[in-house]
């Protein structure tokens, strides 16, 4: 509540305003921002992952250091409060299933104790299912660099794992990143077990609808954001 209350304010109050994509320029227009402050130059996320994600990398994460390159790695962050009881549970089990087939499943776990005394007392037994504590940038992009898909509650991953052609299933009822959806990139499952494992058998068993998730697309930016930026506020500054 507190943060999204000071978004608002800042965006009363703002001279210039850098949307990360064409929706989210549309939204601000709605809500009166003038049209001529407002520019459209990708997210600075994503010019990170361009600046890292090419370097040479070895995991730091003991766990992650002797992956089985034979199996899919499917990559799962989950951890919002409303999934918290009944529907994280529905997670676990999905992803308890998900195991008996011919993947390793890593999900690097929330400190949140109720997300993990629950995590670590339904996945810790389970040889296919990768616990760990949470992980660096680093360790966690070139991860999902590696994966097959992604099982995520997480906006920002959300962003990320279209620009590495990475499939994502998310763990909610809605997004606030709809551009993903509409691309065809993601595809919104809740946390209903057999909503969850239908579509990651989907993307695991069929080609042709794997393959139409997995292309890489620049929705969220093309590592370019941050020059745009910088002369987008010379050019208003007259400098």
């Amino acid at each position: 509540w507190f943060f999204d209350r000071w978004g608002k304010v800042d965006d009363v109050v703002a001279d210039l305003y850098f949307a990360p994509t064409k929706m989210a320029r549309m939204n601000l227009i709605k809500e009166g921002a003038p049209i001529k402050n407002i520019f459209v130059p990708g997210n600075t996320v994503i010019d990170s992952l361009h600046l890292l994600s090419g370097k040479k990398h070895k995991f730091n994460e003991q766990k992650l250091k002797n992956l089985d390159i034979g199996k899919p790695v499917i990559l799962v962050t989950a951890h919002r409060r409303e999934s918290f009881g009944k529907p994280m549970n529905e997670i676990f089990q999905s992803l308890m299933e998900l195991s008996k087939e011919n993947v390793q499943i890593i999900y690097p776990v929330h400190p949140n104790p109720k997300v993990k005394n629950l995590a670590y007392k339904m996945l810790s037994r389970n040889k296919n299912i990768i616990l760990t504590n949470p992980l660096d940038y680093l360790d966690f992009i070139n991860l999902m660099k590696r994966s097959y898909f992604l099982l995520t509650d997480s906006g920002g991953v959300q962003e990320e794992a279209p620009t590495f052609g990475k499939p994502v299933l998310v763990l909610r009822n809605v997004t606030e990143r709809p551009e993903g959806v509409k691309a065809g990139v993601a595809k919104i499952v809740g946390t209903d077990k057999g909503k969850i494992l239908k579509y990651c058998r989907l993307l695991l068993h069929n080609k042709k609808f794997y393959s139409g998730m997995s292309k890489r697309r620049s929705i969220y930016g093309d590592g370019k954001a941050s020059k745009r930026i910088v002369n987008s506020v010379k050019h208003f500054l007259k400098i």
